[in-house]
């Protein structure tokens, strides 16, 4: 495995710099071991899954990696997650094992008490500071121990499961993307193959580990190739730059509200950003704004455009375009193709600048979902494109343009959120006879969940209502921040609710007011 290879051949150098503290390759590498050693005297074999729930920390690297040691299926968890979406992935996976930092302890006990068949039998409560106490902190049912060394290092192929990433669905309930080896490998080649990323250098991963973006973009490549992963348990953009400046941080993957958020830092105008050369932006339509600020400072920031399915990138825009082109999304990553197709029929559309559906095809796209042949099967043709659900364009030269959104996701900080999903549990709400979701633009998140209800029998629910109703099964960034109660809402000819319709009358009923939210940015991180 790569972090043992560089353990062996440089391992003094600075593998992780997290919280004021440095781990070294061989280090990092020990620790590896170690908790491979505790998940396969648990049990844990070669195409089982563990998962982790905690913050970014030392921790989820090593659980990733151990996995990997043990040729085990990593499944990274949202840590904003309730108990009831968190029990409904660990068993949708059929995970064997669970690393669980100290944090979040309550919340997978409190899940065992109210039905212990839903979590794994094999559980390991971590903090990531002390290796030497892990084996102490082993917890399972059979009160096995984990004594021994480590098991040999399995050699993976490329189409081996390396992890399951799971992604909000417009059916309501999240899907498992498989992401093979290959998958990850691949992108690694498109990002060294186009980005300005050199051997040793240091990144800043300060974007949650749970998404593609902030594990593959660059943190797990810059790993391997033996640099330093500068790594922030949560976003704070004042101790973000002091890190770019105090570290050399020459690569950095931020969703749009992150790089704002900078901006705003009186800090920003003097910190010294001259070490960053790969300043990359997705996850969410990027204002062409923000880019053209970042270039006044003389940072490019390098739109890019991908989905967890494409590991995650499928475009990337050159930093010599970002002045002249600050609305695309780049061209298609060298060992990717992306083509667009007419929505309905699936044809290509080759003249330039014909909107449609943007497609994906290459060796960092995922062969499908996790235990659903059904959604695999809707998600690609058979010719193997990858339908993304985005609707754009490309030009005459092939950059690519991100319209807008086929799917009713709702983006709200990064977050993809299903309207289906929250559609779903208030329909429980006591006096609902209808429900609908929809996203609202919102001046920090980028959207917000609104709630349009048509009350039934008594009275309506108010606003406080609906979210603390909402909070029993879904996390925070999911609750609506607005409510709209109607006597019927609008459908289209064959029944179902028509989500234009339902957008319009919820942004006349708010509007400029939608743009605010009753929760703090702080509130919105536990």
């Amino acid at each position: 495995m790569a972090i043992h290879r560089r353990a062996r051949t440089s391992g003094g150098d600075p593998a992780l710099h997290y919280e004021d503290g440095t781990l070294t390759f061989a280090e990092i590498s020990h620790r590896v071991r170690q908790l491979a050693t505790i998940l396969a005297a648990g049990g844990l074999r070669r195409g089982d899954r563990v998962a982790y729930l905690g913050l970014n920390s030392p921790l989820f690297l090593e659980t990733l990696l151990a996995a990997a040691h043990l040729g085990a299926v990593f499944v990274p968890l949202n840590f904003r997650l309730a108990a009831d979406e968190v029990a409904y992935l660990l068993a949708d996976a059929g995970c064997h094992s669970l690393v669980v930092e100290p944090g979040h302890r309550e919340l997978v006990e409190g899940i065992v008490r109210s039905d212990p068949g839903s979590i794994p039998v094999r559980r390991c409560y971590l903090d990531g500071k002390a290796p030497g106490s892990s084996r102490e902190m082993w917890r399972s049912l059979t009160g096995d121990t984990a004594d021994g060394t480590a098991p040999e290092a399995v050699e993976p192929d490329d189409a081996d499961i390396a992890m399951l990433m799971y992604t909000s669905g417009t059916t309501g309930r999240p899907k498992g993307v498989i992401l093979t080896y290959g998958n990850l490998w691949w992108n690694q080649a498109n990002v060294h193959a186009a980005v300005d990323i050199r051997p040793r250098e240091a990144t800043l991963a300060v974007a949650p580990l749970f998404h593609i973006g902030g594990l593959n973009a660059f943190t797990l490549g810059v790993l391997v190739r033996g640099g330093a992963v500068v790594l922030h348990r949560r976003f704070d953009p004042q101790t973000c730059l002091r890190d770019v400046a105090r570290h050399r941080v020459a690569s950095m993957f931020m969703v749009p509200i992150m790089y704002a958020a900078l901006l705003r830092c009186e800090e920003f105008a003097t910190t010294d950003l001259s070490s960053l050369r790969a300043a990359v932006v997705a996850g969410a339509p990027v204002p062409p704004a923000l880019v053209t600020e970042y270039a006044g400072r003389g940072v490019a920031l390098q739109q890019a455009w991908g989905l967890t399915e494409t590991a995650p990138f499928a475009t990337h825009l050159p930093p010599e375009l970002v002045r002249t082109h600050p609305a695309s999304a780049g061209f298609a990553m060298p060992y990717s193709e992306v083509r667009v197709v007419h929505p309905e029929t699936g044809s290509p559309l080759t003249l330039p600048d014909a909107q449609g559906e943007l497609c994906v095809r290459g060796p960092n796209v995922t062969p499908g979902y996790w235990n659903d042949p059904e959604a695999t099967r809707a998600a690609f043709d058979a010719d193997g494109w990858f339908h993304t659900g985005d609707l754009g364009h490309l030009d005459e030269r092939g950059l690519c343009f991100v319209v807008d959104r086929i799917k009713d996701l709702i983006i709200s900080g990064g977050e993809n959120i299903s309207p289906a999903e929250i559609e779903r549990v208030l329909a429980e709400l006591p006096h609902v006879r209808d429900v609908a979701v929809v996203g609202l633009p919102h001046s920090e998140w980028g959207e917000t969940p609104v709630a349009v209800l048509c009350p039934g029998e008594g009275t309506a629910p108010t606003l406080d209502e609906v979210r603390d109703f909402a909070a029993k099964a879904l996390a925070r960034f999911k609750w609506p921040s607005r409510l709209l109660c109607l006597e019927a809402l609008p459908r289209n000819a064959a029944g179902k609710i028509d989500r234009a319709a339902v957008r319009a009358l919820a942004a006349a009923a708010f509007g400029p007011a939608a743009r605010c939210e009753p929760f703090t940015a702080e509130s919105r991180t536990q």
